[in-house]
């Protein structure tokens, strides 16, 4: 009985372990945010701008974004916070998203951006090529845990 009490506990300390170093890895991992006056000086000539929420549908305690969002011809900058994660992902999408079931049915019709690695602000380049009016809404989702984070409506 107490080998079997013994090894419940170290496989939950193990659990717990392992659940906070990928919380932790990608804040101790974060790069250098870009600045705040290259973020406004591309707010400032943005063409269509949102609002990442903590209130999106599968948004949770650990996977929410808030703050404004703004996109110019050439870069999607982001200035707020979002929950820390590894491999978040930027999206375009041509329909709302806010749930994970969402995401997975409409991921052929996005575009995949960029990858976003800073949690209070972020810049993220865009294709030259690139129609911006065939998308309304930016995603960020976790691509290794297949985890929706949040969304901001763009138009």
């Amino acid at each position: 009985m107490k080998k079997l009490f013994l090894l419940c506990t170290h496989l939950a300390v193990g659990a717990f372990g392992f659940g906070l170093g990928v919380y932790a890895l990608p804040i101790l991992i974060e790069p250098d945010s870009p600045s705040s006056d290259s973020v406004q000086s591309i707010s400032q000539h943005a063409i269509y701008t949102g609002e990442f929420s903590k209130d999106r549908q599968d948004s949770d305690f650990l996977h929410w974004g808030e703050g404004v969002v703004s996109i110019s011809d050439n870069a999607i900058v982001f200035e707020g916070e979002l929950a820390p994660g590894p491999d978040y992902r930027l999206y375009l999408s041509p329909v709302f998203i806010e749930t994970e079931q969402a995401f997975n049915d409409s991921k052929q019709e996005m575009l995949q951006v960029g990858e976003v690695k800073t949690f209070d602000r972020f810049m993220v380049g865009l294709p030259e090529d690139l129609d911006l009016n065939a998308y309304n809404t930016v995603v960020i989702w976790c691509e290794t845990f297949g985890q929706f984070i949040t969304s901001a409506k763009i138009k």
